[in-house]
Formats: C-alpha cells, sequence, structure tokens
C-alpha cells in the first residue's frame, strides 16, 4: 500500500492475538510404541459486530484479526475498510467484537438471507450473493504453463502445518513468480477469508493476481475470489458443477488437479499458453472430489 493510499484510509485499530496453529500430543502406533507428534488445534471464535452475535467460526487462531476482517468483507457485511474503528479478539472468552463507526444498514436483511455451504465444516454465506455477481467484472488474464509449474514447486514448500499435524487447508495469493500470502487453517473458507482481510486491510489489488487453495473448487471459493478481484483460481483438488458454472458466468479461470506435471483447466483455457507441454504426456481420467 502506497503512503497517499494509507493516508486516505481510515484503518481499524486491532488486536494480535494470534494463536500457535499445532499442539504436541502422545500416540500410540501400529507397533504399540508410544510416539510424539503434533495435531492441529482448532478453536471457536465468535464473531460480534456492533455488540450482535453474527456467527461463530472454527478456526486455528493465527490469524484472527485478518480472518474476521476477511470474513465481513467477503459477506459484503461490511462494503468498506474504513468503516471498521475495532476489531478485538479475546481468547479468554473466544469472541471477536467489531466496531463500526456507524451503524450498518440493511444489516438485517442480509443476515436474514442466509445459504448453507460445502465448506468444510458447512459455511454460510449471507444476504444475496448470487445476484450481485453480476456487477463484478474481472481483468482479462494471460498465464504460462511454465508459470504454473514454477508456481506449484513454490507451494510444496509452505505446507507447514499440514506436514506437522496434518488436517488443514492452505490458501495463497500469488503473483506468477512469488507467492504474497500462505495461510492454513482448519477450513479452506477461513484460510480464504484471512487472505481478504489482508487484502482488504492493505488496498492490494487482485487483478493481477493468482489465488491457489488446496481444497475443491466450490461455488463459494468462485464467489469469494471474484469478489477479490483475482481472475485466476488454482488448486490440487477437483471442482463441483456451480463453482463451473459461476466461474464461466464472472470470467475466472478455472484450474484443478494441480499436481506435479498434470493439471486441468476447465474454464479460461484460452487465457493459458501451453508453452511446457510434457515430453510422454499421460491420459489420466477426470474424476470428482
Amino acid at each position: 500500500m502506497d503512503s497517499s493510499t494509507a493516508k486516505s484510509l481510515r484503518l481499524p485499530e486491532m488486536t494480535n492475538a494470534g494463536l500457535q496453529a499445532a499442539a504436541p500430543v502422545m500416540a500410540v502406533d501400529e507397533f504399540g510404541q508410544v510416539r510424539e507428534g503434533h495435531i492441529a488445534e482448532e478453536r471457536a471464535l465468535t464473531l460480534y459486530l456492533n455488540n450482535r452475535e453474527i456467527v461463530t467460526l472454527m478456526t486455528l487462531g493465527t490469524q484472527p484479526e485478518l480472518l474476521v476482517l476477511g470474513w465481513l468483507r467477503n459477506q459484503r457485511l461490511i462494503r468498506s475498510i474504513d468503516q471498521v474503528e475495532v476489531v478485538q479478539v479475546d481468547w479468554e472468552t473466544g469472541s471477536a467484537a467489531v466496531a463500526t463507526h456507524e451503524q450498518i444498514e440493511g444489516l438485517d436483511e442480509r443476515l436474514g438471507r442466509k445459504t448453507v455451504t460445502t465448506g468444510c465444516g458447512q459455511g454460510t454465506v449471507f444476504g444475496g450473493l448470487m445476484e450481485e455477481l453480476g456487477d463484478i467484472r474481472l481483468p482479462e488474464t494471460a498465464l504460462s504453463q511454465s508459470r504454473i509449474y514454477d508456481l506449484l514447486q513454490m507451494l510444496n514448500n509452505h505446507n507447514q502445518i499440514y506436514r506437522q499435524a496434518g488436517a488443514v487447508h492452505g490458501c495463497a495469493l500469488c503473483r506468477e513468480d512469488q507467492i504474497l500470502r500462505f495461510v492454513e487453517d482448519v477450513g479452506r473458507h477461513n484460510a480464504v477469508d484471512a487472505i481478504a482481510g489482508h487484502m482488504w486491510l492493505n488496498n492490494t489489488p487482485g487483478g493481477n493476481k493468482l489465488f491457489y487453495t488446496t481444497g475443491r473448487l466450490t461455488s463459494e471459493m468462485v464467489i469469494k475470489v471474484a469478489q477479490m478481484g483475482i481472475p485466476v483460481l488454482l488448486s490440487r483438488s477437483g471442482i463441483t458443477r456451480m463453482g463451473l458454472d459461476l466461474a464461466r458466468k464472472v470470467g475466472v479461470t478455472l484450474i484443478a488437479r494441480s499436481k506435479g506435471r498434470h493439471f486441468l483447466v476447465y474454464n479460461g483455457a484460452e487465457n493459458i499458453s501451453f508453452d511446457a507441454v510434457p515430453e510422454t504426456a499421460g491420459k489420466p481420467g477426470v474424476s470428482g472430489d
């Protein structure tokens, strides 16, 4: 964020209440031997907006303030970061209190309409986000196959919590040649919300970015990435029919089953330059997740 933009934005006061993502435990293996290892933490964080209870998020708790901001942004309950006055996380009460400078117009109506999604642990989308997708205009993009391979190689080195404890999803905000932000959480929707909060707080544009997730590409993932203004969505997992339909509607380039030298472009293949075709290309089957 440049200095002129920083001066023009009224940023919220925030706590810095991030916690460790994994806890040491003892387990007995298949040989009957006691082994020390780690498991992922899972914490309940109840979000209050202007003293009104909104939702309880299950999270690792590593970046709770960004998670809360990103969730509010992606639900479009708050339209601008300078509306937010305070974000205060208190783990003793398991709460995140958000206060705005002014009351939120139309909040009752938006909270009255919700869709339970396929997000891990069941995500929830409030308000008429489906109807609002028609207002989103994503920029045109061009991406080379060789850059996809380079990015996948870099991403292999970032799944730290997964390698230590398992049971988590990872998401990343990327340029073609750089990983800008990597977040792991118990649900992929939490990880994408934390990145959305980071982008919102820093006024980061999405037009020249890619978004990577370890999870499947559902309607919820496409909606959130489109709202963040990011034109390319990349996953090592599969897709759903509604995710594909929405990607076609808003123009998200959708790349799934991305692992090693293999990937499948379900939407936007015309935006890919196939400059690194494997010499002996196999023909793996296409399946769901």
